[in-house]
């Protein structure tokens, strides 16, 4: 009962992430469109930030993203590998409450 809880758990917050690699891919795609489209001189522009400044960090933030999705499709395999909530360094159990903030965590506290 408790894997499949997890496993709903770690499925939801993956939803929503890989919800959220979407939407940023699409906002980045949004951000290069519009800038193909300008021939807006935004580099010397003094009003606000400019046009690479705004998708180095949407890109940033996407690349973290995507990170996070990998790390809970980790979290899936090791929960049906039976090796989700062990310690990949001391084989010790990772505690609940860090596993409820950090679903997707590989290691216990001591380890981390």
């Amino acid at each position: 009962m408790a894997d499949d809880e997890t496993r709903a758990g770690l499925g939801q917050l993956r939803a929503a992430v890989a919800g959220e690699v979407d939407r940023l891919e699409a906002d980045l795609r949004a951000v290069f469109e519009a800038s193909q489209d300008s021939n807006a001189d935004d580099e010397h522009d003094p009003e606000g930030s400019t046009i690479a400044y705004e998708r180095a960090q949407l890109a940033a933030v996407l690349d973290a993203t995507r990170r996070r999705l990998a790390d809970l499709d980790d979290a899936l395999a090791r929960l049906d590998s039976g090796e989700y909530g062990i310690c990949e360094r001391c084989g010790r159990p990772i505690p609940a409450g860090r596993l409820a903030i950090r679903p997707f965590a590989r290691t216990c506290v001591a380890c981390a």
